[in-house]
């Protein structure tokens, strides 16, 4: 099973607001996920992230790929080092 970390679209029409999600690469978008793993609001002047770091390095460790996106949510937030870090400890 390839799990992937992506956003899941909430919010209403023109405003929108993102869900960090670990879910099955063959489910939908919005469909079923695995695990939520933050929140992302675009719409604030600086744009708010949440996440829950523990979990998205050890989602990341056991195989998950995160998408473009996501992947730069977690560049601006310090993840991919701390990722990079915890697989040259092992």
């Amino acid at each position: 099973m390839a799990v992937k970390i992506r956003l899941k679209r909430m919010g209403s029409k023109k405003k929108p607001f993102y869900r960090v999600v670990v879910a099955d690469s063959r489910a939908p978008r919005d469909g079923r996920f695995i695990e939520e793993i933050g929140t992302y609001n675009p719409l604030e002047d600086p744009a708010v992230v949440n996440l829950n770091e523990d979990k998205a390095v050890n989602w990341m460790l056991e195989g998950a790929k995160p998408s473009d996106t996501v992947r730069n949510l977690f560049s601006r937030e310090g993840i991919m080092e701390k990722l990079h870090n915890a697989k040259n400890q092992k």
